[in-house]
């Protein structure tokens, strides 16, 4: 684990960019907004669940129509409204990538946790760009 004592001024700037990303793409997954989500990534995104891994090669790649069906049919979002992070500890970090170790918590409209699920983001800097590379987890 990379205690945030220690880290170079380059990577304490970085932890703090890939931090705000994690925020503005949890920000745009609870408003179900495709093209801001996209725009909290960096390209191929790589999602790795279970023995699932989908690779996404640009922006408009799943398509808003694609996206909604997801959100309504997936069978661990059924009753979802919205989610957020539990836990999130920085295990590297490096100028231009840091790893970040989550748990994201599914609530209900009521405000009762549906689920949560451990995972790993990999958030880089490209072209100046800070976006989530690869995001791994246990959610189906």
């Amino acid at each position: 684990m990379v205690e945030q004592t220690g880290l170079s001024e380059a990577e304490t700037a970085a932890v703090a960019a890939a931090m705000k990303c994690l925020d503005d793409f949890m920000t745009a997954w609870n408003a179900r907004d495709l093209k801001a989500l996209e725009d909290t990534m960096n390209f191929p995104h790589v999602r790795l669940n279970n023995a699932n891994v989908l690779t996404t090669t640009g922006k408009g790649e799943t398509g808003e129509e694609a996206f909604a069906k997801m959100l309504r049919e997936a069978p661990s979002l059924q009753d979802w409204h919205h989610s957020s992070w539990g836990r999130r500890e920085v295990v590297a970090a490096g100028p231009d990538k840091v790893h970040i170790q989550t748990r994201f918590i599914r609530w209900r409209a009521d405000n009762t946790a549906l689920s949560s699920f451990e995972s790993l983001y990999v958030v880089t800097r490209e072209d100046g760009h800070w976006g989530v590379r690869i995001r791994s987890s246990f959610a189906p």
